[in-house]
């Protein structure tokens, strides 16, 4: 019987395909954890958490590279962002990120970090690789939420005392124009089949629908809650569906999170969860909503098709943002 040989290459390849097929073998939520300096592991089938991560000190915003091999968190305290390789679970650099990091996006090739720096309320351009600060944009005080467009050509900015979000130019990295919106806007998601930038204003209890072909603010979307005052209603996190009908609005003090028809810009459910509910993410199938509560330190998932929650499990101290790998 004739024995199997690899040339190296393809021994490279099959080893890599090897990898990614167990780095995805276990589907996973990551949730940072502010307090402990950690990211707790919950496993998506069985519900439990199976594992904590240990990572730099405060850390906050998560987002896995494009090729999702790695994870990126930024640590406010330690003023820089911790990289982790998804597969072993280990830290494998730093990348100074400024003053206090909180929110960032990767560009679409993965080179540049653009990162929101609060006290010193500036849009900073990172390169990826080194770490190297590549520029630095002057934006209103407090800025907080960071989206890059798909081309990657524009970056948009919340501020959160000017009320406003920046249009940034990545190529001339200067501010293109700047809209107006409501009270403390913090998180953005992208409608792109419509062509709408959306984003959560805190302190104004509703949501600002953002045109992307002129920048003009087609709607203002309110949040009411029964019983609840408007100052109780202090959205965050937000997220859409791949096919542009439904978003998910984390109610923060409401304890609540809105289901929302995109196209018609109505609340169509509204399911309890705990206490000041903060970042939200989708499964792969869009089936569950994965949500972090921030002052009860658990997870609430969500059935989107019932629109009930299922389960809630503790995911650690001030947990803050949650991502998942599957």
């Amino acid at each position: 019987m004739s024995t199997l040989r690899f040339t190296r290459p393809l021994a490279i390849l099959l080893t890599g395909l090897l990898t990614v097929t167990a780095l995805f073998a276990e589907p996973l939520a990551w949730v940072s954890s502010e307090k402990d300096n950690a990211i707790t592991l919950v496993d998506l089938t069985s519900g439990k958490v199976t594992a904590t991560v240990p990572t730099c000190k405060r850390p906050r915003h998560m987002q896995l590279t494009p090729d999702r091999q790695q994870m990126i968190v930024a640590c406010s305290d330690s003023h820089a962002a911790d990289v982790i390789d998804v597969a072993s679970r280990k830290s494998v650099r730093q990348i100074p990120m400024g003053d206090s990091p909180e929110i960032f996006d990767i560009a679409p090739d993965g080179k540049t970090l653009y990162v929101s720096n609060e006290d010193d309320a500036e849009l900073s351009f990172i390169d990826a690789l080194n770490g190297k600060k590549l520029a630095q944009v002057k934006v209103g005080k407090e800025p907080e939420g960071v989206k890059v467009s798909a081309d990657g050509k524009t970056v948009f900015v919340t501020s959160e005392v000017a009320n406003r979000v920046h249009v940034v130019d990545v190529a001339s990295k200067r501010i293109k124009t700047n809209i107006t919106v409501g009270a403390r806007p913090r998180r953005f998601a992208i409608a792109e089949i419509r062509q709408e930038l959306w984003v959560t204003n805190e302190l104004a209890a509703s949501i600002s629908v953002i045109s992307l072909k002129d920048f003009s603010v087609l709607a203002t979307i309110p949040l009411q809650l029964k019983g609840a005052r408007s100052s109780d209603i202090t959205p965050v996190g937000l997220v859409m569906t791949k096919d542009g009908k439904r978003a998910y609005v984390a109610m923060g003090r409401a304890n609540h999170v809105a289901f929302i028809d995109i196209a018609k810009r109505e609340v169509t459910h509204q399911v309890l969860v705990g206490k000041r509910p903060w970042s939200v993410a989708l499964n792969a199938d869009e089936s569950k909503l994965y949500v972090v509560n921030g002052l009860s330190d658990d997870m609430t998932v969500i059935d989107t098709v019932k629109a009930k929650a299922l389960q809630s499990l503790p995911v650690g101290r001030v947990p803050h943002t949650v991502v998942l790998t599957e």
